[in-house]
């Protein structure tokens, strides 16, 4: 078996992305926290724009998150978390890279105002507003939600929603006034909650609890 590290902290979505797979298939991993930006020449040497997460595997390193968890499912196909059928498979990961490029990403400008007490301004907002209305209803032409992202088995596209889909939603209530998802129709929070109920997920919202800051 590889000795696995996963290195990040437990707020980031891209990290928990990763951290339900590697719980999904049942694969022993150490986890050891280090910050987004870090300068460290050791962080740079294994994930040169210094974001998280990354992965040590046996001494080799890995970064970026899709790139982590699609060969985690090639070194380890069982339990699977994608079709057996190659286009059914490029199905899912084409559901993960809406997820995270065209709603997750785009929705990122907002998070300063959202969850940093930063302004962000009209024009960012209006900006934003139009391009997740655009990429929602993208979005909804791929994905099932029958009762999983990509349809009856869950997936490698889940991990990337279960984690992602509520950020955005909040954070489009927060600075636009309205949950872009539920106004196109979409009950996430229906879905986060039946996600929410495996084990792996209830570690990963255990552990993100615990690593949110103190109250002021």
């Amino acid at each position: 078996m590889s000795s696995i590290t996963l290195y990040g902290r437990p707020l980031s979505n891209y990290y928990n992305k990763v951290k339900l797979v590697l719980l999904e298939k049942g694969l022993p991993f150490t986890e050891q926290r280090v910050e987004t930006g870090s300068t460290d020449e050791a962080v740079l040497a294994a994930s040169p724009l210094a974001k998280i997460p990354y992965v040590r595997i046996d001494g080799q390193t890995l970064c970026e998150s899709q790139v982590i968890v699609d060969y985690l499912e090639a070194a380890h196909p069982q339990p699977p978390l994608l079709p057996a059928d190659a286009l059914a498979a490029a199905k899912v990961r084409e559901l993960c890279t809406f997820i995270d490029l065209h709603l997750e990403l785009v929705a990122r400008d907002l998070y300063p105002q959202a969850y940093f007490g930063s302004k962000v301004s009209e024009g960012t907002q209006a900006r934003v507003r139009t391009a997740l209305t655009r990429n929602i209803a993208g979005f909804q032409r791929l994905a099932k939600f029958a009762p999983f992202v990509a349809g009856e088995r869950f997936t490698v596209a889940d991990c990337a929603a279960w984690c992602s889909l509520p950020l955005v939603a909040m954070a489009t209530k927060a600075v636009l006034g309205e949950d872009l998802l539920a106004t196109a129709g979409i009950d996430w929070k229906g879905y986060v909650r039946l996600v929410g109920e495996r084990p792996s997920a209830v570690r990963v919202a255990a552990d993100r609890k615990a690593d949110l800051p103190p109250a002021a």
